[in-house]
């Protein structure tokens, strides 16, 4: 039997919840019809999806399964609605998402001169946002920066490029113009993501402010709260009067790819993906700006 999508949903609503009122209320509908609704899915895969006793309600093992592939699946279903409405409407679009920094005009410009029917636009997108928005469809191509959960994507290196150290300016070490990681040990991090993504060897002490993205980033640490790592070319497109930038010598380097969602098929997104590998190719200065344009331009003439 097929998959009823409206139930994976209503699945979904409890295993977030794992409470059938609260789930039930989520979704505007009475318990008893969101409980015969679940007991039916089970019955649809013959599999209990949920343990429940006077303790409350938890997943079982085939519930913990279904509820990790059920986000992409929902999400994939949600896109295809999605494109078919574009198609409906005649538009050929691509919508392109970007972390701070990235440069995507080069490549936008050598695919415009081949599909000048197709509307490119950009969307500026932030570090939480990468997968989700890929996978419902409302962006086709992203340049994204690792780490990213790479389920239901199909993610291709593009290029490095190195970090830095985003300090306040009163900090000891914001007049030098290189420092190591060992020189900033013990620092407080504020830091986008799990502190296990952090990109030093030696861990920092969370400064207990999680960010969506560089700006909130720059005004934590210029109120002294911690310090930061950016990617380098995102130093060229913000500045703050109270931060400094420092490189740190033994940093890792920062990951830039390019992720498509696994199910999307299209040719217009493999001619994109195809000009952006082009583009990076062509220069390995990665984050200056005027060297990007250039290599649009090269890619325009030649790619």
């Amino acid at each position: 039997m097929d998959l009823d999508l409206r139930k994976l949903r209503y699945f979904v609503a409890v295993a977030d919840q794992l409470h059938f009122g609260r789930a039930a209320e989520e979704l505007h509908i009475a318990q008893p019809v969101l409980s015969r609704q679940i007991k039916a899915l089970e019955q649809d895969l013959g599999a209990s999806l949920f343990t429940r006793d006077r303790h409350g309600v938890a997943l079982t093992d085939a519930g913990r399964q279904l509820s990790a592939e059920a986000g992409p699946l929902l999400a994939s279903a949600l896109a295809v609605r999605r494109r078919v409405s574009e198609a409906a409407r005649g538009s050929r679009r691509l919508v392109i998402g970007f972390r701070a920094g990235v440069a995507v005009i080069p490549a936008a410009r050598a695919f415009e001169a081949r599909h000048p029917d197709v509307v490119v636009d950009v969307q500026r997108i932030e570090w939480g946002d990468q997968a989700p928005l890929l996978l419902d469809g409302r962006i086709d191509v992203g340049y994204v920066r690792l780490p990213i959960d790479e389920t239901g994507l199909r993610v291709t290196p593009l290029y490095t490029e190195p970090r830095v150290a985003v300090l306040p300016t009163g900090h000891r070490w914001a007049g030098k113009g290189e420092v190591t990681e060992a020189d900033l040990a013990g620092e407080p991090l504020v830091w986008h993501g799990d502190p296990s993504t952090q990109p030093t060897r030696r861990p920092h002490p969370d400064a207990g402010y999680r960010v969506r993205g560089v700006d909130e980033t720059l005004e934590h640490v210029a109120a002294g709260r911690g310090i930061s790592f950016l990617p380098r070319s995102t130093t060229v497109f913000h500045s703050h009067p109270d931060v400094t930038y420092v490189a740190v010598r033994d940093l890792a380097p920062d990951q830039v790819c390019l992720a498509v969602a696994a199910s999307r098929t299209s040719p217009l997104v493999d001619a994109f993906v195809a000009a952006a590998r082009a583009a990076a190719e062509i220069t390995a200065e990665c984050g200056n700006y005027e060297m990007w344009q250039r290599a649009g331009d090269s890619v325009s003439r030649h790619g």
